[in-house]
């Protein structure tokens, strides 16, 4: 199965982005990409490094300049970070460059699939839930912003959403062979 044009995953931590973005990638035979892995490789840092250096406001200079590179590609499914929609400018990339799915998942989803990882500075406070509800506040109405449609994760396997997602972009191309 083929697809012609650019598919971005954006929605909060822990909704599988960069697991359902590889599904999705290899369903429509594309290349995947995911910025914040892509932020890593090129700069030889793990993201929590970054923020320890540069603070979040360095990481989102180098995250708006990723994605802007990112977004520039054609024919890819790119996964992005739960604070890319926070930029204008990603928004305007990520609208004006491609297909745009928001991913959603309850809060207790989040917190379930985050508890563990070591590799979001943002929610290594005493309280990881409280700082998901405070994220979701600012970010959720940012998401259904940018977002062409949305497709619910919540107890869903890879596959599963990944079917749902092929299924809106036949609808929004008109095309019934994908």
């Amino acid at each position: 199965m083929s697809y012609s044009g650019n598919v971005f995953l954006v929605g909060p931590m822990g909704v599988g982005k960069t697991t359902i973005g590889r599904v999705l990638a290899d369903f429509l035979g594309l290349g995947f990409y995911d910025s914040d892995k892509e932020i890593e490789s090129v700069t030889g840092a793990d993201i929590p490094w970054i923020f320890d250096v540069e603070g979040e406001s360095g990481f989102r200079v180098r995250e708006a300049k990723m994605i802007d590179q990112l977004s520039m590609m054609d024919n890819i499914v790119l996964a992005t970070g739960g604070g890319a929609v926070t930029s204008e400018e990603n928004r305007a990339n990520l609208k004006d460059r491609g297909t745009v799915v928001y991913l959603k998942a309850p809060i207790r989803q989040q917190v379930e699939r985050t508890s563990r990882d070591k590799n979001r500075p943002l929610l290594q406070t005493p309280d990881p839930e409280k700082t998901i509800r405070e994220l979701m506040e600012i970010r959720e109405p940012l998401y259904a912003e940018v977002a062409d449609f949305s497709v619910d994760t919540f107890r869903r396997n890879p596959r599963s959403v990944s079917q749902e997602i092929l299924r809106h972009l036949n609808e929004l191309s008109g095309d019934q062979s994908l």
